[in-house]
């Protein structure tokens, strides 16, 4: 990514600049908040969405389509108006913080990647305006990650950047499908302790990536460190108008700007150009053969990312008590991979540390993340100059306060309380994503040892044997399936028991191809011996399975 002319940069940054200003021009005062949409419980209208106090209202309805329509409109308006004007001053401070942040983190993951940095700041930029008008979680922040770029290093190193660019849109791609195929709600069958996991862990690997800034530095670093830590923590306690973590940054790069110190700065960390990113198709030859090369890249890049940001998702609800469309957001997240492959980026995905800060910092709407990109891009194109100069003691104090923000600790004080296997499932997860520095891994290892554990706890089977007469009830207790119908067999008394037996699953589920088949084995030997068997009990859709498998001539 070479630097551009720079009288072209010049006349693109005073464009951009001029409209810039028309668009916050055309934005509420920021000392408005606009009052949310409001909903009468004794709403007055038909069912045409008209009011029979409109002069316009008739009783014969002829015109209902246009009534809709326009009810739809304003309701659509309004929607629009919420998801991005409400209380704009403090979502733009919040997406300003966000972009600061998002400088030296997007330099490091890029350096992870083996790519340029300055590809990873315009991934981040691309993506973070892409996704504020696509993503279905307003206030959630995506960009380059570093679970991303850990999965790219091969690809980089042995195809080099033609590939990459073209394995991202393949990526986009595929997210783009699972939209489609509304696929986002499988994210309800990650376990909490999984999550629990993925927080804690993500917490630990964002504290531990700031340890490196610390190397060859003296006592300066440390002392604008604790600087930066008493501003974000004290600030609040005085007046909550201004973002602390953005009051932070300010102030201790006005420090040492202005008593020139010699301390580790953003521009050490990696060269900055004023240089606008431009389309670009990727130098890729579509065949079989190289489609199979980036092919798994894609998927691992696709899965990671759409599992990184629907847990992100997640957590941004409950920070935020509002829902969120996650069918959306994965098709917004394909459409940012996509839009960002042809301009020369990486895949990205949600960044749950730089959305705590946007919605610690007072983000709640779709404008913070857009203002989160096109501030990044300012600070790109017109001052990356002074962006060099920012210390990164004040980036790193941020990002503490991002890690012990991000850290469940209250999961900590409920080891004594939770079940010792959802215990099992939170260390283990942690421990992975620490040592591999792959989310993915640890949370697909968290849920299979939580479907393992879930199996077990569900498996106890209970068989009780009466006499009725001159036949013998079982009563049939718990899950029947593929880990139950062994002991479920071994119940039985084929050799003594009477004629007649009847099997009572009243107080149990038939639930796959291997309950059915023991029922089926269970009647062949009860047949063999010349006695009849008997179900009762079944549940509509227990009864349903077993009439669709069928069970032989041994049982009824």
């Amino acid at each position: 990514m070479d630097a551009a002319v720079p009288t072209a940069s010049s006349r693109a940054a005073s464009a951009f600049a001029h409209w810039l200003c028309q668009v916050f021009q055309a934005l509420p005062p920021i000392n408005e908040t606009p009052k949310p949409l409001q909903f009468d419980p004794n709403f007055p209208y038909n069912a045409y969405g008209r009011s029979a106090s409109d002069p316009g209202f008739s009783e014969t309805g002829k015109s209902p389509k246009s009534s809709c329509r326009r009810s739809g409109k304003e309701l659509k308006a309004a929607s629009w108006k919420n998801q991005w004007l409400t209380d704009p001053k403090s979502n733009i401070l919040s997406g300003i913080t966000v972009a600061l942040a998002l400088i030296p983190e997007a330099i490091a993951f890029s350096i992870i990647a083996g790519v340029h940095p300055m590809i990873g700041l315009y991934t981040s930029f691309i993506i973070a305006v892409v996704i504020s008008f696509f993503g279905g979680r307003p206030a959630m922040i995506s960009a380059a990650t570093g679970a991303m770029a850990l999965l790219m290093v091969n690809l980089v190193r042995d195809h080099g950047l033609e590939y990459l660019f073209a394995a991202t849109v393949l990526c986009g791609i595929i997210q783009m499908a699972i939209g489609y195929m509304r696929l986002g709600h499988l994210i309800r069958f990650v376990p909490h302790s999984v999550m629990n996991g993925f927080v804690n862990a993500l917490a630990i690997l964002i504290f531990t990536a700031q340890l490196v800034h610390f190397r060859g530095q003296g006592w300066l670093m440390y002392a604008l460190l604790a600087l930066t830590l008493a501003i974000i923590y004290g600030l609040p306690r005085l007046t909550k108008a201004f973002p602390s973590a953005l009051a932070a940054i300010i102030v201790v790069s006005a420090i040492t700007m202005g008593f020139k110190l010699d301390v580790l700065t953003v521009g050490d960390i990696g060269n900055i150009t004023s240089a606008l990113p431009s389309f670009h198709l990727p130098n890729f030859v579509p065949n079989v053969d190289n489609l199979m090369i980036i092919l798994p890249y894609s998927v691992s890049l696709a899965l990671v990312g759409l599992l990184e940001s629907l847990l992100t998702s997640n957590i941004v609800d409950d920070m935020t008590d509002t829902a969120s469309s996650k069918n959306r957001e994965v098709k917004g997240q394909g459409i940012a991979n996509i839009v960002t492959g042809f301009f020369g980026g990486m895949a990205g995905c949600a960044m749950i540390g730089q959305s705590v800060i946007n919605v610690k910092s007072g983000g709640r709407t779709r404008l913070s993340t857009f203002t989160a990109g096109i501030f990044l891009l300012i600070l790109i194109m017109v001052l990356s100059s002074v962006v060099k100069e920012i210390p990164m003691a004040a980036l790193v104090g941020v990002m503490f306060m991002v890690s012990f923000g991000t850290f469940n600790w209250r999961s900590l004080t409920e080891l004594k309380r939770i079940p010792i296997g959802d215990s099992i499932v939170m260390a283990v997860t942690v421990i992975i994503v620490v040592m591999t520095h792959n989310l993915s891994y640890g949370v697909m290892a968290g849920v299979v040892i939580s479907a393992l554990i879930f199996a077990r706890r569900i498996s106890g089977m209970k068989v009780e044997g009466t006499m009725e007469g001159r036949r013998k009830r079982y009563s049939v207790t718990g899950q029947l399936f593929f880990a139950t119908t062994t002991a479920f067999v071994q119940q039985f008394d084929y050799a003594d028991d009477p004629d007649e037996v009847v099997i009572d699953f009243g107080q149990s589920h038939v639930w796959d191809h291997s309950a059915v088949n023991a029922i089926a084995k269970l009647a062949d030997k009860y047949a063999a011996a010349g006695k009849s068997v008997a179900l009762e009990g079944l549940n509509e859709q227990s009864r349903s399975l077993v009439d669709r498998i069928g069970l032989g001539g041994g049982a009824h």
